[in-house]
């Protein structure tokens, strides 16, 4: 038993030694690289075969994963003499084997148009039965800083402190920034304070002197990008004079307002009174005097005329007539003139002797006072 049991060992031995001596990855080169996105990238596989390596060739890579839990991604294959580089879509079109005939002993593969999403582990495996080989390496996309964006912050006067920011929005960390001034003496204010990770520079006290160019440069392990700035530092403003300014144009306002309400109300009040003024009954007025008095004598003179003209025969029916003793009213007076009565006509004067011969029988005339009463 203890005889059979050496046999076995010996037996192990000489295979492991075999396996040993068999397939082997020869590549020496670096296994952690960086690079840049969008360029391209070889990772390197070389192998060498033994006379008793006799199995199918197979090559596989894979981008291994950061979780346990998940299963590798198979990115290119060699098995049976044939090439499958579009066996992983994210990478379709950019990976190919480095040798068009892999047997050869190159496995590597290129890897063009690199992505952040392409950095990982890769591994790569060589199987030709009997023997088993692979290698890995550490594949790291780095983005290439943007163009950053330099900009003052804050009031850039003297005597106050100025901040000159410098900020990338893209870029693979760790960023790094740095300042310089590209005019005049090219020489940063003594007084500021750099950060080369924030990308800041603090200029305490300003004066005039730190006016000028300043360049900012973001940059990482695969690039710099950089940015400028002209800085233009100012005197302070003249804070009296602003408040003067400020209270006159107020003053001039309230006078505009004051005047426009004052002419407003008015012309209010205007209206308002012709209105009221077009809106009153006014009392009637009575007639002037003049005119009564006019009447008045237009009719006592007719009835002068009219009982200088009657005979002794007519006064009797005159004084049984109560209209002739009627003194006229007011309301005779304010009768239209269509109603009052005519004067009699006036006939022709004759003399006493003609009347005598035309028979006419002479009549005494009572005397009138200047009333018209008969005397």
């Amino acid at each position: 038993m203890e005889l059979s049991s050496a046999r076995v060992c010996l037996v192990l031995l000489s295979l492991f030694a075999g396996l040993a001596s068999g397939l082997e990855i020869i590549s020496v080169g670096p296994t952690s690289i960086e690079k840049a996105s969008g360029q391209s990238v070889k990772l390197d596989c070389q192998f060498s075969l033994a006379p008793e390596d006799s199995g199918p060739l197979d090559i596989e890579w894979s981008l291994l994963s950061s979780d346990n839990q998940k299963e590798d991604k198979v990115v290119i294959l060699y098995s049976g003499d044939r090439a499958y580089e579009d066996y992983y879509d994210p990478m379709r079109g950019r990976v190919h084997f480095n040798s068009a005939d892999p047997k050869n002993g190159d496995a590597s593969i290129n890897l063009s148009g690199l992505k952040s999403s392409d950095t990982g582990t890769y591994q790569c495996k060589v199987k030709k039965a009997p023997g088993i080989r692979s290698r890995k390496m550490l594949l790291i996309v780095m983005v290439k800083p943007s163009k950053p964006r330099c900009y003052a912050e804050g009031p850039t006067q003297e005597g106050k402190d100025i901040v000159l920011r410098c900020t990338s929005s893209e870029g693979t960390n760790p960023l790094q920034y740095s300042w310089e001034k590209t005019s005049d003496n090219k020489l940063l204010p003594a007084s500021a304070v750099l950060d080369p990770v924030g990308g800041t520079i603090n200029v305490k006290n300003a004066s005039a002197s730190a006016s000028g160019t300043y360049r900012c440069t973001s940059s990482n392990r695969v690039g710099t990008e950089d940015c400028i700035l002209y800085l233009n530092v100012t005197p302070p403003p003249n804070t009296a004079g602003i408040i003067a300014g400020a209270i006159i144009a107020v003053l001039l306002i309230l006078i505009i307002i004051a005047i426009i309400l004052f002419c407003c109300c008015r012309a209010r009040h205007r209206k308002k009174y012709e209105k009221e003024i077009c809106n009153e009954i006014r009392e009637d007025v009575p007639p002037p005097k003049s005119r009564v008095s006019t009447a008045r004598s237009f009719t006592v003179g007719s009835q002068r005329s009219s009982l200088g003209s009657m005979s002794p025969s007519n006064l009797h029916e005159y004084a049984l007539k109560p209209q002739y003793d009627k003194i006229p009213s007011s309301e005779d007076y304010e009768r239209p003139p269509s109603h009052a009565p005519l004067p009699p006509p006036n006939g022709a004067k004759m003399a006493g002797p003609n009347l005598s011969r035309m028979g006419a029988i002479p009549v005494m005339i009572p005397a009138q006072n200047r009333d018209g009463s008969i005397v």
